[in-house]
């Protein structure tokens, strides 16, 4: 909505000045339409890698605690909100698919061998890759860690491929549909991308399996590796050849950018509230 209809928009891929300007108030504003009354609730959300050790105690911070909200209706209507957050738990970011995939609904393990197995997981994002070792759920420093190998990269080839050619800068966020079509249209002009975006994400993925051969050199012995993100699935046909190692991917009855979100509520629900039948407003992994 801000993109089509707001003359003034922010968009921003630094860490820092996310978790300090923009967190809060989308958190917020999510949490505001999801609670009632005064009721506390209790937060699970997660962190990239790379930020994870200096930003956690600071998002648990801003998070916690009373937050007075007032929400806008599509009416025009003003509803004030008190969001009481009791408890914050944040993760690294990329346990959060591996969480989606172990967790049921009710928060009970529901496939064990990921419990006791040595899992890697690649969360390729939008700026941000993410590669990260769960070893019997203890997770590795050595094989974590965040690079900039996120899909923005191949974007930002494809986007300055075509300013070249229509003199017009497209923003990175905008390429998402014309990619997934394979063509873009601007200022009345059709040009097509899907020989340019196959010889891109070859490329990128080339890169991010040349990151995992280096960061994983020590951990030949890695049963499982989790391929998640909305990079990740886009990227998935040109990297799966590239991995040696039993690669698990997202179905696709899932939106893989979802799944550590996803993961991270069957977590709480581990956490706080294991066996408890969901609502039926309660987020599901197949929704």
């Amino acid at each position: 909505l801000a993109e089509r209809q707001s003359n003034v928009r922010f968009f921003t891929l630094d860490q820092a000045q996310f978790v300090s300007q923009f967190a809060k108030i989308l958190a917020l504003t999510a949490a505001a339409r999801l609670v009632g009354g005064f009721i506390p609730v209790n937060l699970v959300t997660g962190l990239p890698i790379g930020y994870y050790r200096q930003h956690k105690d600071e998002l648990a911070r801003l998070l916690q605690g009373e937050h007075k909200v007032v929400l806008i209706g599509a009416d025009g209507k003003r509803v004030e909100k008190v969001v009481n957050i009791n408890k914050v738990r944040v993760i690294p970011q990329p346990f959060g698919s591996l969480f989606q995939r172990m967790f049921n609904d009710l928060g009970e393990v529901a496939d064990k061998r990921l419990a006791k197995e040595k899992v890697g997981i690649i969360d390729i994002g939008f700026r941000t890759s993410d590669y990260t070792v769960a070893d019997k759920m203890r997770y590795s420093e050595r094989g974590s860690r965040t690079t900039d190998s996120g899909i923005a990269r191949a974007f930002n080839v494809i986007a300055g491929k075509l300013r070249e050619k229509s003199d017009v800068n497209v923003e990175l966020y905008r390429l998402h549909e014309a990619v997934e079509r394979g063509v873009i249209k601007i200022r009345g002009k059709e040009y097509e991308l899907k020989g340019l975006t196959d010889q891109v994400f070859g490329q990128l993925a080339g890169a991010v399996a040349n990151e995992i051969d280096r960061l994983w050199a020590d951990d030949w012995d890695m049963d499982t590796i989790i391929l998640t993100g909305g990079g990740g699935a886009v990227l998935a046909k040109y990297l799966q050849p590239l991995i040696n190692g039993e690669v698990v991917t997202v179905g696709a009855d899932l939106d893989a950018r979802f799944c550590n979100v996803q993961g991270y509520w069957k977590f709480g629900k581990n956490l706080w509230a294991r066996g408890v039948i969901p609502s039926p407003a309660s987020p599901r992994s197949d929704s």
